[in-house]
C-alpha cells in the first residue's frame, strides 16, 4: 500500500497509527519488508529493539530516528543503521507517516558479508544512526525503491547483499556535532517534505535555495548550513538526488521517451540530464534503462 493510501485510510477509520511491515522476500539468514509506518505528531513514540542488525532505506516521508549511535532526521534517500540488540525509538513530531525497505540480517550472514569486505569493525558494526543520501549509494537506494514496484526475490537477495556490504564501508565514526534545535529541525522537516511533494507530482513551483529558505523563515545562509547539519547533505544535493531517483524508477517503468523524463524531473535539456544521471550512476539513462527493463 503507498504511504499516501494509508494515511488517507488512517484518517478515514480514526485510528491510532501503525507501523505495519509487508515482507517482500527473504532467504536464509535474510529478509527485506515493505514497511508503512502511518504514525505522526499526535502519536507518542515507543522504544522498541532490532532483532537482528537492521538497514532500512527511506523511500517516502520523514522521521526522527534515536538510537545508542545517535539521534538523525531520516528522509527519503537515507539510510537507517540499527545493531542487533540496540533499542531505538522513531518518533514523527514533525510530520504523519513513513515508508522503508527493511533490510533485517541474521548474525552470521551479516557477519561474513562484513568479513568479506575486508573492513575491520568492532562489536558493533554501526557507529551512526543514519547514512544520509549520498552518491555512493544512489543506485541501490534507487533498486530498492524500484523493486517495491516489480518485486523479484532474487533481485532482492543480492540487493542485501551488495546494500550491507557498500553500508559497512561507509557508516565510519561520524564527527561530533551540536544538537539542532527541535523547532529548526522541525522547519528543515517541513521543507524535505515540500520538496518530495513537488518533485514526485512535476510541480513546477521554485526550489531555490531563496524560497527554500524563506519558506523554513531562515536566511538563506543559515538554512543551508542548518539543511546539512539536519540532513547531511546540501538543498542542492538533496534536491538533485530526490529527481535522480525518480528519474530512475521512471526509466525503468516507463517507455516513455528519455528527454520526457529529464524534463519531468526538472532538467532544462537533454544532455545534463544525461551527464547528470552518468555522473550519480555510472551509466547513461539509456544503458541503464535497458539493464532494468523487464
Amino acid at each position: 500500500m503507498r504511504l499516501e493510501q494509508a494515511l488517507e485510510a488512517r484518517r478515514r477509520d480514526g485510528e491510532p497509527g501503525l507501523t505495519v511491515p509487508n515482507v517482500l522476500a527473504r532467504g536464509e539468514g535474510w529478509s527485506v519488508a515493505d514497511v508503512v509506518c502511518t504514525a505522526g505528531p499526535a502519536d507518542r513514540p515507543f522504544e522498541e529493539a532490532h532483532a537482528r542488525a537492521t538497514i532500512a532505506v527511506v523511500v517516502a516521508g520523514s522521521f526522527t530516528y534515536a538510537s545508542p549511535t545517535g539521534r538523525a532526521l531520516m528522509t527519503p534517500g537515507s539510510m537507517m543503521l540499527g545493531n542487533q540488540g540496540h533499542c531505538y525509538t522513531c518518533g514523527h513530531e514533525h510530520g504523519a507517516g513513513d515508508r522503508c525497505v527493511s533490510f533485517w540480517y541474521g548474525p552470521e550472514v551479516f557477519e561474513r558479508v562484513v568479513a568479506d569486505t575486508g573492513i575491520r569493525v568492532g562489536k558493533d558494526a554501526f557507529t551512526a544512526a543514519r547514512l544520509p543520501p549520498l552518491r555512493e549509494l544512489a543506485p541501490v537506494v534507487a533498486n530498492a525503491a524500484r523493486g517495491l514496484l516489480t518485486p523479484d526475490a532474487a533481485a532482492w537477495e543480492e540487493l542485501s547483499v551488495t546494500l550491507a556490504a557498500r553500508v559497512v564501508g561507509l557508516a565510519g565514526t561520524p564527527a561530533r556535532t551540536s544538537p539542532t534545535p527541535l523547532n529548526t529541525e522541525a522547519r528543515v522537516t517541513d521543507v524535505v517534505r515540500a520538496i518530495d511533494h513537488e518533485i514526485d507530482t512535476a510541480s513546477d513551483a521554485s526550489l531555490t535555495l531563496a524560497d527554500l529558505a524563506r519558506r523554513a523563515g531562515l536566511s538563506p545562509y543559515h538554512f543551508l548550513r542548518t539543511f546539512e547539519q539536519v540532513t547531511g547533505v546540501t538543498p542542492h544535493q538533496y534536491i538533485l538526488r530526490a529527481r535522480l531517483r525518480r528519474a530512475a524508477i521512471l526509466l525503468a517503468m516507463e517507455p516513455r521517451r528519455v528527454l520526457d523524463i529529464a524534463l519531468e524531473t526538472g532538467f532544462g535539456d537533454l544532455s545534463n540530464f544525461n551527464r547528470t544521471f552518468r555522473t550519480e550512476f555510472g551509466v547513461s539513462p539509456r544503458l541503464y534503462r535497458r539493464s532494468h527493463r523487464r
